[in-house]
C-alpha cells in the first residue's frame, strides 16, 4: 500500500449515522478524535516506501491517526517501522501497525505471530489501534495466491484467532469487496468481530464486503503529501 488518507468519519454502509472509535479499543472520551460525527479524523497509511516523515507537521495539519506497515509474510520487516510508529505516537497521533499477508508462503497463525513479534501488538493506552491484516490481490502472482476460497477463509481465520490470542484484540481487516468476493466467496463470518477497512478510491464506500454492515475505515486516496 502507498500513502493513503481517510475522511473524518466512519459510517454505516448506507451512510445514515456515524460510529465512535470505541470499537477499536480507543477511549470514547478521546476528544481530539471527536471531529464530525464523533469519529476519528483523517489519518494515513505509511508503507515501507516513504522516507522520513515530520510527524509534528503531519499532526498540526490535521491528521489524527496513522497505520504503519510492520511486516510481510514471516521474513520481511519494514526498516523504518520503529521510527515512524514511535514518531507518530510522540507527535500526538493515534497509531496502529499492519501486516501484508502472504497466504501462499506460511500459515495465518505463523504470520500473526511474526507480526506481533515485530511491532504489531496492541496496548491499552488509549492511543494504539489493533493491528491490521492487509489481505488483497497478490502483486506477484495469482490474485488469490493459489488458494481455494475455503483455504483462504481458513488462512484468515488462523491469523485472526492467533492475533486475538496474543493481544486480546481482533485484527482490523483491510480488503476490497472485489477481492473478498473472488477469494473468499463472499464469506461473512468475520464481520461480527473484525473491524473493516475498505480500499475504495471514491467519495463513498459503496457496497461493503459480505457480512459487514459497518465501515470503520475508508481509504479514499492512493497518494498524498506528507510534510517532511
Amino acid at each position: 500500500m502507498a500513502v493513503r488518507d481517510w475522511p473524518a468519519w466512519t459510517r454505516r454502509s448506507e451512510g445514515d449515522r456515524c460510529l465512535r472509535p470505541g470499537g477499536f479499543g480507543i477511549r470514547q472520551q478521546s476528544r481530539d478524535l471527536s471531529r464530525r460525527c464523533g469519529g476519528p479524523g483523517p489519518g494515513l497509511d505509511v508503507s515501507a516506501h516513504q522516507t522520513s516523515i515530520n510527524w509534528v507537521k503531519v499532526h498540526s495539519s490535521g491528521a489524527q491517526f496513522a497505520y504503519v506497515k510492520a511486516t510481510e509474510g514471516i521474513s520481511i520487516t519494514n526498516a523504518r517501522f520503529a521510527s515512524e510508529y514511535n514518531g507518530s505516537y510522540r507527535a500526538g497521533l493515534i497509531r496502529g501497525a499492519y501486516h501484508f499477508a502472504h497466504p501462499n508462503t506460511s500459515s495465518g497463525a505463523a504470520q500473526a505471530r511474526y507480526f506481533v513479534a515485530h511491532g504489531g501488538g496492541w496496548s491499552a493506552d488509549g492511543r494504539t489501534l489493533p493491528g491490521a491484516l492487509d489481505v488483497e490481490s497478490n502483486p506477484h502472482g495469482p490474485t488469490c495466491y493459489g488458494l481455494s476460497r475455503s483455504a483462504m477463509v481458513t488462512w484468515i481465520a488462523g491469523f485472526a484467532a492467533t492475533y486475538h490470542a496474543l493481544t486480546s484484540r481482533w485484527p482490523v481487516i483491510y480488503t476490497s469487496r472485489t477481492w473478498w468476493t473472488e477469494c473468499t466467496g463472499g464469506y461473512a463470518g468475520f464481520a461480527t468481530r473484525d473491524p473493516l477497512w475498505v480500499a475504495r478510491y471514491a467519495a463513498s464506500p459503496g457496497a461493503l464486503p459480505a457480512g459487514w454492515a459497518l465501515l470503520h475505515l475508508l481509504a479514499v486516496r492512493v497518494q498524498g503529501h506528507l510534510p517532511r
